[in-house]
């Protein structure tokens, strides 16, 4: 009966910043809550770039919602950004800090595990005190409904629970918001797909390579002709005693080049400008991936339904301003005005009316008008026209482009272009602002590197290998084992690639009665959940039980 089912006011799914926030944020008004989390431990699940901002004009920020957050669960300061644009050796390296302190109160590197786990803590603490508390090990796997209405959800390992809200902070790949038919997860181009290592250093190293003290540091992105014309970039981030590196690229565009990402991120490793940073030995302690929102498309207007409020990833609530990427911090405002708007709603009678009053608040906080930016939706049509487009890429290419570049840079224009929040925010989702310009910049402009990169990168076998797995049963069916329909995974999945035996899409060619069929087949054994099959690929698609599949350590 579902009467006799475990009732609480609140819950919570998912113990990431948002996640968290929303449970404090709940805590903090007196509302029972319960926070359910799939992994070992907090963070055990979660990849991220590593930049956590604290916006100035955010309602809510992590730090205000727990004092000791920065001394206790973050990495470095990011006090400088650059940007760093590649053609072959040369490199045209541009300031972008203005543009990274605009509205920023702070912004810090972070390692998931570490973070995520010292805040399941205090979350934990906080929601004790109000007859709830926080489950590791636990997967929510979908809706719980009554009459078609949703009261709650269900789960693998215990009885459905009821709750007056659920705030699903599930992450990109969200089953609250599929079974909701909230979000989907059909386009490719509406993706971008995240790829890091995590490379130790030696003692000291940080500081001396990269000219700064223990309690500084910096970030670092890369654009340009490294990445075989695939639309996104680099990123090198410093944290305590390690550096974050990885590649950030629109799935739509990894698909058509069939470019691999793994090859992706070693020729951002191998490249010439990072030997002062790497130096002569290399040291890899952890691979992973994830999907990453490009909320300028996905970014749901009205992330609820019933008493399902959706924010972070799970929301699409991820904000791409040029080249700089913004998304923890978004998942934090938006748990906590979910939370808000809940216990504004129960304290006024009326906890049907929540998810109306989240959205308001998204939209008169200024929320959606960062994920969404009205001037990109008006210049999207005309900048991302394929004639305007073709246009610009001539322009670029001439020699009128190259003088223009250094007129560009001699009166400071360049800079100011790249430090412009407004430019930054109608950047065009071509291959011009991505792959043409940073490449002319490099060739006409930048500076020939002449160090030589003698690390070697490890080979995918042993990225898979070193991770940490409990499998359990297979979470991903191939529905559609053609070639034809599911190929594309051989490539774009991030532990995969063609002519490799081993990761989860395999390329096979199968002879029956004469003929040959092109197939794919699957093993799920190494997969690292980021979801890119269940877009590219006809997949049914799960997450793994409570605490089984992949689990990170760094994250």
């Amino acid at each position: 009966m579902t009467d006799e089912y475990e009732h609480y006011e609140a819950i919570v799914v998912g113990a990431g910043p948002g996640g968290a926030a929303a449970a404090a944020a709940l805590a903090n008004n007196g509302v029972e809550t319960l926070v359910l989390e799939r992994g070992v431990e907090a963070g055990s699940k979660n990849v991220s770039g590593g930049l956590i901002y604290a916006e100035e004009s955010a309602p809510y920020t992590i730090d205000g919602l727990f004092p000791d957050f920065r001394e206790e669960a973050t990495e470095r300061p990011a006090d400088e950004y650059y940007l760093h644009n590649v053609a072959g050796d040369k490199v045209k390296t541009v300031d972008m800090t203005d543009l990274h302190h605009t509205d920023t109160e702070w912004c810090d590197s972070v390692l998931r595990r570490r973070m995520d786990g010292w805040l399941e803590d205090r979350v934990h603490e906080k929601t004790r005190e109000t007859g709830g508390g926080l489950l590791t090990g636990v997967r929510v796997n979908g809706l719980l409904r009554e009459a078609g209405e949703i009261v709650g959800v269900t789960l693998d390992e215990l009885d459905p629970i009821k709750a007056d809200v659920i705030i699903a902070a599930d992450g990109v790949n969200s089953e609250l918001a599929r079974d909701a038919g909230l979000m989907d997860w059909d386009e490719p181009e509406e993706w971008f797909q995240g790829v890091k290592a995590i490379v130790d250093m030696p003692d000291g190293a940080i500081e001396d390579r990269f000219g700064i003290s223990e309690d500084e540091g910096e970030a670092h992105l890369f654009s340009g002709d490294l990445f075989e014309g695939v639309r996104g970039g680099g990123l090198l981030y410093t944290n305590e005693d390690t550096l974050s590196i990885g590649t950030v690229f629109h799935l739509d565009s990894l698909v058509a080049e069939q470019a691999e990402p793994h090859e992706l991120l070693d020729a951002l490793l191998t490249h010439p400008l990072l030997a002062q940073w790497l130096g002569d030995d290399y040291d890899e302690v952890e691979y992973g991936a994830k999907l990453v929102p490009d909320s300028k498309k996905v970014a749901h207007p009205s992330p609820h339904k019933g008493r399902l409020l959706l924010v972070g990833d799970a929301a699409g609530q991820m904000q791409a301003q040029g080249p700089i990427i913004k998304g923890m911090n978004h998942a934090v405002t938006a748990g906590a005005l979910a939370a808000e708007a809940f216990s504004e709603a129960q304290a006024r009678g009326d906890e049907s009316n929540a998810g109306a009053l989240y959205e308001q608040k998204l939209n008169t906080e200024g929320v959606m008008d960062k994920l969404r930016p009205p001037q990109y939706q008006l210049s999207s049509a005309i900048a991302e026209n394929e004639r305007v487009t073709s246009l610009g890429e001539r322009v670029v290419k001439s020699p009128l482009g190259s003088v223009g570049m250094q007129v560009a840079e001699m009166t400071g224009v360049l800079e100011w272009g790249f430090n412009s929040p407004f430019v930054m925010s109608i950047m065009p989702d071509t291959k011009l602002p991505y792959v043409t310009i940073p490449t002319v910049l490099g060739e006409k402009l930048g500076d020939r590197i002449t160090d030589e990169n003698t690390i070697e990168t490890p080979d995918l076998a042993d990225r898979i290998g070193d991770l940490t797995y409990d499998v359990g049963d297979p979470h991903i069916e191939l529905v559609d084992n053609s070639f034809a329909a599911s190929g594309d995974a051989v490539t774009a999945c991030p532990v995969s690639a063609k002519d490799f035996g081993g990761g989860c899409y395999r390329d096979e060619k199968v002879k029956t009665n004469g003929s040959e069929e092109h197939l794919v087949s699957l093993d799920t054994q190494p997969c690292v959940e980021c979801g890119t099959c269940a877009i590219v690929a006809d997949t049914h698609w799960e997450h793994p039980s409570g605490g089984k599949g992949v689990e990170y350590k760094q994250g």
